[in-house]
Parts: structure tokens; C-alpha cells; sequence
């Protein structure tokens, strides 16, 4: 996609948002061999990685790592809805909260909500936003709060 094409795409700025606008989000199935993978490169911790020890862990079996978790959730809302959005640059993420832990063949899917957008004079907005993944059987998996820049539209 060329610069022009890729504007045109990315058509939501910072004031056609509304506060307590909720966005679906695309789902995403993770493989054993994905969480495996992931926590190899990134958390290597036992009860991610070996299959045989963690089923006598506490969880009873292998799980993700929260941080790849986190990361599908980015990948969701991108997909979803960043690759739409004007987005500058983000700022911040907070209260991340792992509900549930994630496991071999888990579907998550879930909400994007617009908490805030404060717009400044320097034409952009700062959107507050709470993703959170839910697994097919609907239980709460994780949350988390992003503070992202967005441009305003421009005005000429």
C-alpha cells in the first residue's frame, strides 16, 4: 500500500471517537507449539516451556506467558482497529491485569473501549482505551489500559 493509499485507509482521527464507544475485536487461537515458541524466546520460565513439569505445577499443565498474552491483544486491536485509526504513537499502558491464564488451544477474542480523548493544540488527541480478551467460553482472560496518540483531522 503507497503513502496516499495507506492515508486514505486510516480514515478515524482522534475526534470521530466517543467515550464509551465499544469495538470488537477479531478472535486469535494459540497452539502449544506458539506458546512454547514465544516463551523460549522471551519468558523461559518452566511451567512456559516444558510441558512434562508444568502439568505438576500449580496450573496443571502448560501455560502462556502473560507477555504473550499481551502481545496477541496488541495484534487484535491493530488488526481490528488501529490499521483504521490515525494513530501517532502510544504513550502508555497500565493497569494489565491477567485474569485467567492462557492455555494450548485457547480462541480469545474481545473489546476495545474508548475511556477518554483529549484533544490539544497541537492537532492531535491523546485516546485513553481498555482491551480486554475473553476466551470462547466468554471467561475474562486480560485487560489492559493504552494511552495512544491520535492526529486530528486535518483542516484544509
Amino acid at each position: 500500500m503507497n503513502d496516499s493509499a495507506a492515508l486514505h485507509h486510516r480514515s478515524v482521527y482522534a475526534e470521530d471517537l466517543r467515550i464509551g464507544q465499544i469495538m470488537e475485536l477479531s478472535s486469535y487461537t494459540v497452539s502449544e507449539q506458539e506458546i512454547v515458541d514465544f516463551a523460549t524466546q522471551w519468558d523461559p520460565q518452566w511451567f512456559h516451556t516444558d510441558k512434562e513439569a508444568a502439568e505438576s505445577g500449580v496450573f496443571g499443565g502448560l501455560i502462556g506467558s502473560g507477555v504473550h498474552t499481551l502481545a496477541i491483544c496488541q495484534k487484535l486491536v491493530v488488526a481490528s482497529i488501529y490499521d483504521r485509526w490515525n494513530v501517532i504513537a502510544g504513550k502508555s499502558m497500565r493497569d494489565v491485569r491477567f485474569l485467567r491464564p492462557l492455555r494450548p488451544g485457547d480462541t480469545l477474542s474481545g473489546t476495545l473501549t474508548v475511556d477518554d480523548v483529549v484533544l490539544d493544540k497541537r492537532s492531535r488527541g491523546l485516546v485513553t482505551t481498555t482491551a480486554e480478551l475473553v476466551d470462547a467460553q466468554g471467561n475474562r482472560m486480560f485487560q489492559v489500559v493504552t494511552d495512544a496518540y491520535l492526529h486530528c483531522r486535518p483542516t484544509s
